[in-house]
């Protein structure tokens, strides 16, 4: 394709050099990638420069770079306002703007994204439609699975996706938006039929640095002209916020009877929750979800309330939320044939380690034994407020690594513990993640609930830029393994 061609419809093209004829066969966006006839992208990073790499990247066959000020390089050149927005607008019109081929709907808000993303995909699948799902547990078409490592890939990653749901019959795509992705301008030029706003709690503060920047991120979202519909949580004080300037129509949900959608006579257990969603002004539809807890009766809500939008039947938006038995890594009960549950829990925040955990704590029959961690590299303010949390409602906890990246984990730990000595929590530190796990499962009794907090579906842990394999689901079973080998002898 040429780079004219790609240059079409991309905002913010400010000056050239070289001749824009020039054939483009490749988007590169890491300056050591051997290719040919490839287009490099100077992103400008917090910690790199890509400007500084083009030599490198034309010396590894890029013919054209994509700039905000042109470098002594012998290569055609694109400046650009920002060269993330135009790596958005070139590789989409690089795969032939797939997304205009699909029935695109957002999910944006700090917790509720994976789940309801997973129960838009069920309803929509209910419906007959084929459904495809990019998110924080990775990209889906039906039930194959996509290689990813974000919760909104990066453009080329994901208008690559796009283009393979395209070409595989696609025609919904259920997509978690994250604020990052929001504000790196990774979503430029892709419309959506509709998108939900589920809350706003602390989290990426590392990045954003203040609760209002990390809010005005969210709602930018909806104020792009890239949002056709909306759906807002009206339980959830932030909303108004987006509500009183949004220009698009849109409809509110929540518990209340003030929302368009509410839910009403819910009932939660351990194996469930049952409850009614209410269409103001129409007759309501009960149903019986495998998930359980309050914040899956929101997230119930939310998908149904962009599958009305969708103009989807309501007996399937029944059906398909009644089909989910389980979200991968969200409150998932393991199967280990103990006496004790263990559950695995992405929970990295402190509000959704507190929702969880009083999810739990109301089927917990005798201890809520807790294994929580924080990330490294992260959000430092969360760690203290998560060791209070963990301190204060559970039984006993267990202090160990997540993902420390470069920090020393035994940093983390101590910030987590500052805010554990604020109560009266029993607990110990355990910086090996495996022995923390190990340690769990074997002081655990029968009536006793085991929460594995923090990496949910996860397959690796972070350690000093390598990303070593660790799946709790296996290390969960081979240390089970392990306990009862060792008990026969």
């Amino acid at each position: 394709m040429l780079l004219r061609d790609l240059l079409l419809e991309t905002p913010g093209v400010l000056e050239t050099q070289g001749d824009l004829d020039t054939q483009i066969d490749a988007l590169v966006t890491n300056s050591r990638e051997k290719t040919e006839n490839g287009v490099f992208f100077c992103i400008s990073g917090l910690r790199f420069d890509a400007h500084n790499f083009a030599p490198q990247a034309v010396e590894n066959g890029c013919t054209a770079l994509i700039v905000e000020r042109f470098v002594d390089c012998p290569a055609v050149q694109v400046k650009v306002e920002n060269v993330r927005s135009a790596m958005a607008y070139i590789a989409s019109a690089f795969y032939g703007h797939p997304s205009r081929k699909l029935r695109m709907i957002g999910v944006c808000g700090t917790k509720g994204k994976t789940t309801t993303s997973f129960l838009v995909k069920a309803i929509t699948e209910q419906a007959g439609m084929k459904t495809g799902l990019i998110g924080t547990t990775g990209n889906m078409i039906g039930d194959k699975h996509l290689p990813s490592n974000m919760t909104t890939p990066d453009p080329v990653d994901l208008h690559r996706c796009l283009r393979q749901m395209v070409d595989e019959g696609v025609e919904v795509v259920s997509m978690e938006v994250s604020a990052h992705a929001v504000d790196m301008h990774r979503l430029d030029g892709v419309i959506f039929e509709a998108a939900c706003y589920t809350n706003l709690s602390q989290d990426h503060l590392d990045y954003f640095g203040t609760m209002e920047r990390y809010f005005e991120a969210k709602k930018a979202f909806f104020m792009r002209d890239q949002v056709r519909n909306a759906a807002l949580n009206a339980d959830e004080d932030t909303s108004e916020n987006i509500r009183r300037d949004l220009k698009i129509p849109h409809l509110t949900f929540g518990i209340s009877a003030d929302a368009d959608v509410f839910a009403r006579d819910i009932e939660i257990s351990e194996n469930g929750v049952e409850f009614a969603i209410r269409l103001r002004g129409l007759e309501e539809m009960r149903l019986t979800m495998h998930l359980t807890g309050m914040f899956n009766v929101y997230n119930a809500l939310a998908a149904a309330s962009l599958s009305m939008i969708m103009g989807i039947d309501k007996e399937d938006i029944r059906l398909g939320l009644e089909s989910v038995k389980n979200v991968p890594g969200r409150v998932e009960v393991l199967e280990t044939g103990t006496p004790y549950k263990v559950i695995l829990d992405y929970a990295h925040s402190p509000d959704a380690l507190e929702n969880v955990l009083r999810t739990v704590r109301a089927f917990t029959r005798r201890r809520l034994i807790t294994l929580v961690g924080c990330g490294g590299d992260r959000d430092h303010g969360k760690r203290p407020i998560m060791g209070e949390i963990v301190g204060r409602m559970a039984d006993f906890s267990i202090l160990t690594s997540d993902n420390p990246r470069t920090e020393d984990p035994m940093l983390i730990l101590q910030s987590i513990e500052e805010g554990m000595k604020k109560t009266d929590g029993q607990y110990v530190m355990i910086e090996n993640r495996r022995e923390a796990i190990r340690y769990a499962l074997e002081m655990g009794e029968e009536g006793d609930v085991i929460i594995l907090a923090g990496k949910g579906n996860e397959t690796y842990q972070d350690i000093m830029g390598v990303k070593r394999p660790f799946d709790e689901k296996i290390v969960v079973q081979e240390l089970l393994e392990e306990m009862r080998n060792n008990t026969k002898e």
